[in-house]
């Protein structure tokens, strides 16, 4: 079983950086099966474009209270599909059965069509539609994210800012950028880096830097969450880690905070068996 679960989670983290292809487009069928028996779906369609999809995973014996796990994958804003998150949903599906698992697709950025709001509005499409098939579903409207680069950045961003109903329970987010106001991000001379950030919008004001950022739009009614960096990460420095931790505490919001000094934009072995532990409990304690 531990030989298993380390080649889980070995696939997850290089999930990180290996994009796959979505399978085709499906809707939700008129009649779903019994809530007695697991099921699942994948490219489910809640929106127009065909990047807006994705794949359920309903578990056994649930009730309208069994709780949702929303993963949202990374790729700088710009590339990048649900598939690099099967790592998670195997995991989660061997380790938190009882947890109905979402994984989804989301508009991707291009010279025409910037990040926000785009993405935003479609975790929002996201949320409203499983709320609305709720019933048919059989599941609650407690809701929990696992995010990963950008899509970590995302997750929070709308958990903090954009959560009106209080429908969040928790939110992972695993090297996800923070706070686009860090000198470390205004002073930047590398163009990748510059090039991912560009995706997000091309208005450069302070105002609209901080309106992107999950630290300048939490408050102390975020919901509990939890952080995962690497100390030597090219993309997303320590700090954008470390202030939000901060901003947390000062907040009084529940949150853990593991910082892993010498690794990158992702990792594996037992570090990232660490991470899965940590979150595991993080998830069970808090949604």
């Amino acid at each position: 079983m531990l030989k298993s679960t380390k080649l889980i989670l070995i696939a997850l983290f290089l999930s990180i950086a290996i994009f796959s292809c979505s399978n085709e487009e499906v809707n939700i069928p008129e009649a779903i099966v019994e809530s007695t028996e697991y099921w699942e779906q994948l490219n489910v369609s809640y929106g127009n474009d065909p990047e807006q999809i994705y794949d359920i995973y309903l578990p056994e014996d649930r009730t309208m209270d069994t709780k949702v796990i929303i993963l949202v994958h990374g790729g700088g804003w710009t590339s990048g599909d649900k598939n690099d998150m099967n790592g998670f949903k195997d995991i989660i599906r061997q380790d938190l059965p009882d947890y109905v698992i979402v994984n989804i697709n989301y508009r991707l950025a291009d010279e025409d069509n910037h990040a926000y709001p785009m993405q935003i509005n479609d975790i929002t499409a996201v949320i409203d539609h499983l709320k609305t098939n709720g019933s048919d579903y059989i599941i609650s409207d407690d809701f929990g994210f696992i995010g990963i680069s950008a899509g970590a950045h995302l997750s929070m961003l709308w958990s903090y800012a954009f959560d009106t109903n209080n429908d969040i329970g928790m939110v992972c987010s695993i090297v996800g950028p923070t706070n686009f106001t860090d000198p470390a991000y205004l002073n930047n001379v590398d163009p990748e880096v510059q090039m991912l950030i560009d995706a997000l919008g091309l208005d450069a004001s302070t105002s609209f830097l901080e309106e992107i950022s999950p630290l300048h739009q939490v408050t102390a009614s975020a919901p509990p969450s939890i952080l995962f960096y690497g100390g030597t990460d090219p993309l997303v420095p320590t700090t954008q880690g470390t202030a939000l931790d901060e901003k947390l505490t000062t907040l009084d919001v529940t949150h853990q905070f593991t910082l892993y000094p010498n690794e990158g934009h992702g990792w594996v072995g037992l570090n990232l068996m660490d991470t899965w532990n940590k979150l595991k409990v993080f998830i069970s304690i808090h949604l």
